[in-house]
């Protein structure tokens, strides 16, 4: 006999605010807590020390998270000038001082070797796993260890115009997968022959989520309390917003949920050509990826290739 789930069957994204000295799986337990839900996960961890937008999976919506690792990310982050920490923020011990304080003019020209496909090394204080451990465990212990560079890619970036004083600088940056905002405030600093770390840090925007769509935990919590927490519930397919999307009748919906791989009739494949992009998810070509929808509900993300659409990732979904 099967072992009945926990809590109850319910599928979809919740768009986070997250706040500052809160980690990623405290917020995605509390999240779960308040829908009950049976499954929970979330696309990328923010560091404690980060505020903003933490996209969270519930049920089958956790099946789209590899889709949206993938994605664009927007930070805006203030650096302290004049101290650099072993962490890379404010939380970290002091490793160096300098008097040096850059101007606008010196931030904005050195922001722009910056733009573009990069090397980057990652921090000493991060996830990347060195010999089977992660460096942060690594660096806590004291050790030092060689960090390889890593291919990354920053679309914008750009100085605000907050003024608040020689000691600060507020920058915006429109990046993709894997890169670190520490390690930019790192390497800035250096070729301005300055010190520095990151003072505040906030996540404004994860692919198709956006700050203006979300909410707050203690909001959240009210919600919940009311009964009306479904209310801030977005549809699985919300993640998918740039995978070419193709409509289904109820019998190849049928047959989808089966596992089994559906016929598309030329000018649907003609349509859908155009659409694809070279992407890679989880490590594997899915440059002809699409989502079926049947009346607007997601039903299997899949591969289209030689006139068939075989599903990938099928969807449960309750009606």
């Amino acid at each position: 006999m099967s072992r009945r789930k926990k809590g109850e069957d319910v599928s979809g994204w919740v768009i986070l605010d997250k706040p500052d000295d809160m980690t990623s799986t405290h917020a995605v337990s509390a999240v779960r807590r308040i829908f009950n839900a049976q499954k929970a996960g979330h696309s990328g961890t923010l560091d404690p020390l980060a505020s903003g937008i933490l996209p969270i999976a519930l049920g089958e919506a956790t099946k789209t998270v590899p889709y949206l690792m993938e994605a664009e990310k927007e930070y805006r982050f203030t650096i302290r000038w004049g101290i650099s920490t072993d962490t890379q923020d404010r939380e970290g011990k002091p490793t160096a001082e300098s008097a040096v304080r850059p101007n606008r003019e010196a931030v904005v020209e050195t922001l722009e070797a910056f733009i573009g496909e990069i090397e980057q090394i990652p921090p000493q204080f991060s996830a990347v796993k060195v010999e089977g451990e992660r460096a942060y465990d690594l660096a806590r212990s004291g050790e030092t260890v060689e960090l390889q560079p890593r291919q990354v890619v920053v679309y914008e970036a750009g100085l605000t115009d907050d003024d608040e004083g020689a000691d600060f600088a507020t920058i915006r940056v429109r990046c993709g997968k894997g890169f670190y905002i520490r390690a930019l405030v790192r390497d800035l600093a250096t070729k301005l022959g300055a010190e520095g770390h990151v003072w505040r840090l906030r996540r404004t925007a994860v692919g198709p989520f956006r700050e203006s769509a979300s909410i707050t935990l203690d909001a959240l919590q009210v919600l919940g309390q009311k009964g009306a927490a479904l209310e801030r519930l977005n549809p699985v397919e919300t993640a998918l917003a740039d995978i070419p999307a193709l409509a289904i009748n109820g019998e190849d919906a049928f047959k989808l949920r089966q596992g089994r791989p559906i016929v598309l009739l030329p000018h649907v494949m003609e349509t859908l050509k155009p659409k694809f992009r070279d992407r890679t998810i989880a490590g594997q070509d899915a440059s002809r990826a699409a989502l079926a929808l049947f009346e607007g509900k997601a039903v299997a993300l899949g591969d289209v290739r030689a006139g068939q659409f075989k599903p990938t990732r099928v969807f449960h979904l309750a009606d």
